[in-house]
């Protein structure tokens, strides 16, 4: 019995300790057990750790004491969980984006990406065919173009001795040229016709001349009125249509002046790249060893290739080694900042005085870079296409592209086109015809009448009359003739 229950008791210590050892392997290994069911969840993928370069540049990456943030930083994180890697990213130790140097050999992230140094180059790096050759892109992440960049008040400078002409467009100003002149030149071919202006052609001077008219439509158009006054009916609707058109121009006119000094959003004198040519007073340039530099210097465009040779002769003097430098001579100088539009529209949202030309030229994009042959060139452009899809790089773009500018009244304004006062014109053109329809409708009745008391063809009559109010020197230099005793 003292045997048998001994022996019960080694069974049981042993189990316990049994257990206890069990236990505590369990617990010393957790770790271990944890990490290796992760691996072995993922055995088929085996994430892979891969070095990242990038640049520093505002909202693509930026130092937060010690860790980076940004557009790119996001977008590293969103395909790092859609294609499961780790990764380590490092600053590009030139800080240049990438170009060929002149000993033949590629700078910046490229050369790092060719070099090995980095497994891939997230950032906002231009897809370019020079550097397409020797690496890989995938799919842009990001679109844009090159645009000017610049400060207000140096973009403003001259642009208010004719500024009075801003409200209207240059079309417009010419329609309202045209329609003037027309107004006029009606007007003198009613007053000749209408036996109601000019009973007597062979022996009564008309009043209404042509450049009496052209006195009349310019006294209508400022409001004061000028005399002679027509008196027949076709010169009268002619009048009152043309006074209708002057008072809606002048109102239209007002209104849109009035917004343009309310907005402060003066139209720049530096619409285009031509005009950034055509100009002397401010200086112009880009980032030294740029895709942009690049463009300018391979474009076959004489406008293009003036740019090139600017920037080249003055090379030491206008190009800059970054953004940063290139905001600051920007905001501290007569200074013009060629580069990409999607960066510039950022700094003109975070720097209120800052503003972009409206011509973007040269559609490119922003691709991540991968070494030539590189199976993650496929795999991250599919990843890329799929946020597209699914909304998340707008998302991006609206969270690092957030303006701090706020405006007072309308966000936008521009000079009136034509087509927004083409009713105006049509009414007008209207008027004007149907002026010189009465006017002839006035002649013809006349020359009836006449017709039957002379007893003559109305058409021989017509054609007297016509000759007669059309014969103005003739006519003058008979007239003391006749009047002689």
């Amino acid at each position: 019995m003292e045997e048998a229950f001994r022996l019960a008791l080694c069974v049981m210590v042993g189990l316990l300790l049994l257990r206890g050892s069990r236990l505590a392997g369990a617990i010393e290994t957790g770790n271990a057990v944890s990490k290796g069911s992760d691996e072995e969840g993922k055995e088929a993928t085996d994430p892979q750790t891969l070095t990242v370069t990038t640049i520093l540049q505002d909202p693509y990456a930026m130092a937060r004491g010690t860790e980076l943030e940004g557009y790119c930083l996001d977008l590293l994180d969103a395909l790092a969980k859609m294609l499961h890697f780790n990764y380590k990213v490092t600053i590009v130790k030139d800080g240049r984006y990438g170009a060929v140097s002149s000993g033949g050999n590629w700078t910046g992230m490229v050369g790092e990406i060719i070099r090995q140094e980095a497994d891939l180059a997230v950032a906002p790096l231009t897809i370019t065919s020079a550097r397409d050759e020797v690496i890989s892109f995938t799919m842009p992440f990001l679109a844009t173009g090159i645009g000017i960049l610049l400060r207000k008040e140096a973009a403003s400078q001259g642009a208010s001795l004719f500024g009075f002409l801003a409200p209207f467009s240059k079309e417009t100003w010419t329609g309202v040229m045209v329609a003037y002149l027309l107004t006029c030149l009606c007007l003198f071919l009613a007053a000749r016709l209408s036996p109601c202006e000019w009973k007597e052609p062979k022996s009564e001077e008309n009043h209404f001349t042509f450049l009496n008219s052209l006195w009349f439509g310019a006294g209508a158009l400022t409001l004061q009125g000028a005399a002679p006054r027509p008196k027949a009916l076709s010169g009268r609707i002619i009048a009152t249509i043309w006074w209708l058109f002057t008072i809606s121009l002048l109102a239209a006119y007002i209104a849109n002046f009035t917004a343009l000094l309310c907005s402060g959003n003066e139209p720049l004198p530096i619409q285009t790249f031509a005009d950034l040519v055509k100009q002397r007073e401010i200086e112009f340039g880009t980032v030294e060893g740029s895709s942009t530099f690049q463009f300018f210097k391979n474009s076959r465009n004489p406008i293009h290739q003036m740019i090139y040779e600017y920037m080249d002769k003055r090379r030491d003097h206008v190009l800059v080694k970054n953004y940063h430098e290139a905001v600051q001579r920007v905001l501290e100088s007569n200074y013009a900042f060629i580069g990409e539009s999607i960066s510039q529209d950022l700094l003109a949202a975070r720097h209120c005085n800052l503003t972009r030309a409206p011509e973007v030229i040269g559609a490119r994009g922003f691709g991540i870079a991968t070494a030539k042959g590189s199976p993650w060139a496929n795999k991250l452009s599919l990843a890329v296409l799929k946020l597209g899809e699914s909304g998340n790089l707008d998302y991006l773009r609206n969270k690092w592209w957030e303006t701090t500018c706020f405006h007072k009244g309308p966000d936008t304004w521009s000079p009136l086109k034509p087509q927004a006062m083409g009713g105006l014109f049509l009414v007008l053109a209207i008027g004007l015809m149907l002026g010189v329809i009465v006017a002839l409708v006035e002649l013809s009745n006349r020359s009836r009448h006449a017709a039957k008391r002379e007893k003559k063809s109305c058409c021989s009559v017509l054609s007297e009359e016509m000759s007669h109010r059309f014969r103005i020197k003739e006519g003058v230099r008979e007239n003391p003739e006749k009047v002689k005793p």
